[in-house]
């Protein structure tokens, strides 16, 4: 730290480092220069006094990492509420049909609103590093980038459920790399987005094996093992399942980050283990809009236990109507405790998934996630200095169990103020907020949409299927149909 003024210094704080020891330092330091983090140990009397940049007075408060959401999607923020009390099946319906449009570049003021309104919300609630898949990324990666956000963006693909040409689709990713990827000074990446394992067609796999091949670098994000049908679907596509039609084609390995993983079951865990892959778990949309009455939950202690780094996600945060990603990590616990019995997380697992382990899927534990010299500073501050976390007896679980977003005070990614005191630093909240209620009314207006105080009101169903597109969807729902008569029949 010779000759270098500190940018931060966090002195007189809680700090939990979520290191290798889990170590928590009541009454410790934080020390920031240059954008990396040179010294985390016990406060000294002097620290108060330390030249820097900004200096924080940590007493009643709790430095964490910067929280990872590993797994979302952003473009439809704007829908935020309007479709909480639907219905599975109209759900799916309606949004296979905006899932098309949003394609649309005279929707472009809408995913403008969207990725707005997704990094403010993010940022308040200390959300520092996001793993997105959208339709056109581009906006996301200029806002989150802007905002001083980290984030890893792509465009998903498929060739079974959306009818823009592949050649179209990969032209569109190569060009989003060259416009983004390693931009913001390296806080924004690329990724490559195939959407899922029940809605591409084996070629695609391997026409996305060959690209991720020419961007050695990228990591490969997926939904897959979601529904039953991704095994149906591995089959239809020459594979006894769906990791075994994966590693056929080499997308099998540890670039993969794999959104659900729902359906897995011991042999899947034994492969992913095998392979380095990683898993992002998003529980609380899975609660939310269950498929299935007997559905399983995706094994995570199994995937842990194996020795997988399993991050949490918030995926579709507009359609369960939460920012929070503390909120995963409790839902996350309920969930698997409900399923099967109490006791499947420690709370210092959860708070590991949220942060460390959650960095470490994306492949970058080694630069953020934790509190330690050398990392680069994302880190996160809570006011802990409220009843509802009086008396602190067990800061990990107090965390995970009773933490909101409105707890957090100051936010820095990469050294840099983004949040100070509760203010925002890089956006303009009452801007944005003005922009996204312009672009809802505009929406509506240029739309059959209803939107009001009491909810969401689609356009009729009739019309919803006339738009629906025809080519892609077809030809998804008759591989699935003939590969199912292929499971049932015996010859």
């Amino acid at each position: 730290m010779a000759g270098h003024t500190p940018d931060v210094v966090i002195y007189d704080a809680l700090v939990l480092t979520v290191d290798s020891d889990n170590r928590l330092l009541d009454g410790g330091t934080v020390v920031v220069t240059d954008g990396r983090i040179t010294e985390v140990r016990p406060s000294r009397a002097d620290d108060d006094r330390l030249d820097a940049d900004h200096s924080i007075d940590g007493d009643g408060k709790l430095v964490l990492p910067g929280l990872v959401n590993t797994h979302t999607h952003l473009e439809m923020t704007p829908l935020v509420g309007a479709v909480s009390d639907w219905d599975l099946r109209e759900l799916l319906l309606q949004m296979t049909v905006f899932f098309d449009r949003l394609d649309d570049e005279a929707l472009a003021y809408f995913r403008q609103a969207g990725y707005e309104l997704a990094a403010l919300n993010f940022l308040r609630g200390g959300v520092t590093t996001v793993n997105a898949m959208d339709i056109r990324p581009g906006q996301g990666a200029k806002v989150f980038g802007s905002a001083g956000l980290r984030g890893f963006f792509g465009p998903a693909m498929t060739d079974l459920f959306w009818d823009v040409p592949v050649a179209e689709q990969f032209d569109r990713f190569r060009s989003f790399v060259e416009a983004h990827h390693d931009t913001y000074d390296g806080r924004i990446r690329a990724t490559i987005c195939p959407h899922d394992d029940w809605s591409c067609s084996r070629e695609f796999w391997e026409q996305t094996a060959d690209l991720a091949a020419d961007y050695p670098d990228l990591l490969v994000h997926t939904h897959l093992l979601e529904l039953a049908e991704s095994n149906t679907m591995g089959r239809a596509n020459g594979g006894d399942d769906s990791l075994d039609m994966l590693e056929s084609v080499g997308l099998l390995d540890d670039r993969l980050v794999a959104a659900h993983c729902r359906v897995a079951d011991d042999d899947d865990i034994r492969r992913f283990a095998a392979a380095d892959a990683a898993v992002a778990h998003c529980p609380s949309v899975m609660a939310y809009w269950n498929p299935d009455p007997e559905m399983q939950w995706t094994p995570v202690p199994e995937m842990r236990a194996a020795g997988i780094d399993v991050g949490l996600g918030i995926d579709d945060h507009y359609w369960h109507d939460s920012y929070n990603m503390f909120g995963e990590a409790r839902q996350a616990r309920m969930a698997a405790n409900l399923k099967r019995t109490a006791g499947q997380y420690e709370s210092m697992e959860l708070l590991r998934m949220l942060t460390i382990e959650g960095a470490r899927a994306l492949g970058v534990g080694d630069q953020i996630g934790s509190i330690e010299p050398g990392k680069q500073a994302d880190l996160i501050v809570l006011d802990v200095d409220k009843p509802k976390f009086t008396p602190l007896t067990n800061v990990p679980a107090q965390v995970v169990n009773g933490a909101t977003p409105a707890d957090v005070v100051t936010v820095l990614v990469d050294g840099t103020v983004l949040l100070r005191d509760g203010t925002v630093e890089t956006m303009e909240p009452d801007a944005v907020r003005d922009r996204v209620e312009t672009a809802v009314e505009r929406f509506q207006d240029e739309t059959d949409w209803d939107l009001s105080l009491a909810g969401g009101e689609p356009p009729g169903t009739a019309s919803t299927l006339r738009d629906i597109p025809k080519r892609g969807p077809a030809r998804l729902l008759g591989r699935l149909a003939v590969q199912h008569v292929k499971d049932t029949v015996s010859w």
